[in-house]
């Protein structure tokens, strides 16, 4: 059950900007009326991942509920696994608006997808790192999902190390590197 609510969590906060910005903006109309406030195409894309991590917010502490009910919850450190949550959501989510922002059809999210299925699989949720070859073990290091995975499953079992900082960094950088993005492509 850890791994599915763990998995339920990052798939809400991952897919939510995803499912919810092109329809939305583009195909009801939305952008363009909003467009004629003094709201501007920035403010647009900060509201949607604003609402996103909302969202991913009510799923994570769902699950965290259901979690502590069933007796899940080995360590007091699992307090932070919602805020953590929501740094893993805004890190995906902010990269997944600056995404969007390029594309212009239905098909293009096929390679949001190709991206994500990769990375989900590969993230340590289903098989532990050292199972995987040196060169490989060294790749899944460096991607993100790994980074959320690894510090949800250590604050949730009680494995608590310095190592912890690095990954909170790294969605940190994520998150700012696709905020800068929407900024940049948005203006």
């Amino acid at each position: 059950f850890f791994f599915q609510a763990e998995d339920g969590i990052r798939d809400k906060l991952v897919t939510g900007v995803q499912t919810c910005a092109l329809p939305i903006l583009t195909h009801d109309r939305t952008f363009e009326s909003i467009l004629s406030t003094p709201l501007g195409p920035r403010d647009v894309a900060v509201g949607e991942l604003g609402w996103a991590l909302v969202r991913g917010g009510i799923y994570a502490s769902g699950f965290t509920v259901i979690m502590v009910g069933l007796g899940l919850a080995a360590s007091p450190w699992m307090v932070l696994a919602v805020p953590v949550a929501l740094l893993v959501g805004f890190a995906f989510g902010a990269v997944a608006m600056a995404a969007t922002s390029f594309m212009r059809s239905w098909q293009d999210f096929d390679l949001i997808q190709l991206v994500v299925l990769p990375l989900f699989l590969f993230s340590g949720t289903f098989f532990p790192l050292d199972t995987y070859p040196e060169p490989l073990r060294v790749v899944v290091q460096l991607t993100p999902l790994y980074h959320g995975v690894d510090l949800l499953r250590s604050l949730t079992v009680g494995v608590i190390h310095p190592g912890l900082l690095v990954h909170v960094a790294y969605l940190l950088a994520m998150g700012a590197a696709g905020l800068l993005e929407i900024g940049r492509a948005h203006v």
